[in-house]
């Protein structure tokens, strides 16, 4: 079986360079013999950056690099040179990398923009030279500072998708066929359970040339939250979308049940996915008769936003794209809602 392309978590060690030592060099010509102190300052060493980047999606690029070292500052030198500052690293990441200390388990930090720089390790700074040193009563110090040393750390890099609508459901709830049909993405689909092992990013166009990013990710089932199935690996990759789209077949035994394990699930991880906003696709209507069809609506969870579809016969796609766009802009709605209420009241 092929090696996948999407790498998500990585461990890597992380070295600054340390500073150079300045140097006890003292002054020397023809007809100076005994020149003052020169010695020049040591170089900084190189620091070790992280930088967002919008065009990877994964930390592949990162798993055949686990040492990344920056150079050493070089020493000073005479006539009050400087030595040399190290060369920087940058690691590049894809935005929404997280970032924790290895061995302590303690977060370091979060990438979550195009650009955004953050210093993982700082270089050592450069010691003085003696020139620093000379004073009216040592006017000839034989001693440097040297060189601040370097920083090391062991880190673990987790990317979390960063999306405006994440699929929620068990395996073959029709999450990847959706994806393929109102998207460009191409993700495996067959009839059998965790055909997707990876998340599927697509965009969905909308009218008036907008879209929104919809992430596909691989089936949950009872016990995620403690690790079963795929649990743990993927369940944080919900974490980071605006908006969960919890997809459950029409032909399910006991719908509301299906939801609460889902939302149980997800709440177990981590209780701030309670407060996400929701919407519900009821899938695969088009294997229903009318009398099941109308059976539907007593047997799914009231108060969400809902819509049946069926990917492979195109039904209410476009309505489901309508709402997903609503949701995702609520706030935007209501405060158009609020200028024109009061222009009116002005009026």
């Amino acid at each position: 079986m092929a090696e996948s392309n999407f790498v998500d978590y990585v461990k890597i060690y992380c070295c600054s360079g340390k500073g150079g030592k300045g140097s006890t060099h003292f002054r020397r010509a023809k007809y100076i013999p005994k020149g003052g102190p020169d010695g020049g300052d040591g170089g900084s060493g190189g620091s070790v950056f992280l930088r967002g980047n919008s065009n990877l999606w994964t930390l592949l690029h990162l798993r055949y690099e686990r040492h990344v070292i920056a150079t050493p500052g070089e020493p000073g030198s005479a006539k009050g040179s400087t030595g040399k500052n190290g060369e920087d690293r940058y690691i590049e990441v894809p935005c929404g990398t997280v970032v924790y200390d290895a061995d302590t388990g303690d977060f370091i930090c979060d990438v979550t923009e195009n650009g955004q720089e953050i210093c993982l390790l700082k270089g050592g700074k450069g010691g003085w030279g003696n020139i620093h040193f000379k004073t009216s009563t040592n006017q000839a110090p034989r001693y440097s500072q040297p060189g601040e040393p370097a920083e090391e750390r062991n880190v673990i890099m987790q990317l979390k998708l960063l999306a405006d609508v994440g699929l929620v459901g068990f395996p073959n709830a029709g999450k990847s066929t959706l994806l393929s049909v109102i998207t460009s993405a191409k993700p495996k689909i067959a009839n059998y359970p965790f055909t997707t092992l990876e998340p599927n990013l697509g965009i969905v166009k909308y009218r008036d040339n907008r879209s929104f990013v919809m992430a596909d990710i691989p089936g949950i089932i009872e016990g995620a939250s403690e690790g079963k199935g795929l649990g743990l690996r993927f369940l944080r990759h919900i974490e980071r979308n605006s908006l969960l789209l919890f997809m459950l077949p029409a032909d399910s035994e006991d719908i509301q049940r299906e939801y609460d394990i889902l939302s149980g699930e997800l709440e177990k991880y981590n209780p701030d996915l309670a407060e996400k906003t929701r919407v519900l696709a009821i899938t695969k209507c088009d294997l229903l008769d009318a009398e099941q069809a109308a059976s539907l609506d007593t047997r799914i969870p009231a108060g969400l936003p809902r819509v049946y579809i069926s990917s492979v016969a195109h039904q209410g796609l476009e309505e489901l794209k309508d709402i997903l766009w609503f949701e995702l802009n609520r706030e935007t709605f209501q405060d158009k809602d609020k200028i024109v209420h009061r222009s009116m009241e002005m009026s």
